[in-house]
């Protein structure tokens, strides 16, 4: 099994920022994509930005030149650093990885989910 736990989330007033940061363990032969969501109240899940294994990378509208994210392949990591924050970045924001794992057939490519961690921007 593949877990991935994510950290960073806190309460900040506008204009601030925080970085999350999340790390896959377990099982892992490789990660592909990885990437970051967030769900506000009231609102369906949607995708903040998403980084490819050599690090290509693609931001909603929303946060670009905002928000960075970044991974480190040989850790496991992906990080997302939110400069400039608004009230409408409040949300729960969930870290996601597209993993190979090994399996007795072969390899097999599954997605994984953080549990979320609460970010707060107040105004």
């Amino acid at each position: 099994q593949v877990q991935l736990v994510e950290s960073g989330g806190g309460l900040v007033q506008a204009g601030g920022s925080l970085r999350l940061s999340c790390i896959a363990s377990g099982s892992i032969f490789s990660i592909n994509a990885m990437a970051w969501y967030r769900q506000a109240p009231r609102k369906q899940r949607e995708l903040v930005a998403d980084i490819t294994k050599d690090s290509s990378t693609n931001y909603a509208d929303s946060v670009k030149g905002r928000f960075t994210i970044s991974r480190d392949n040989a850790k496991n990591t992906v990080d997302l650093q939110m400069n400039s924050l608004k009230p409408e970045d409040t949300a729960v924001y969930y870290c996601q990885s597209r993993v190979l794992v090994p399996t007795i057939t072969g390899l097999r490519e599954n997605d994984y989910w953080g549990q979320g961690t609460q970010v707060t921007v107040s105004s």
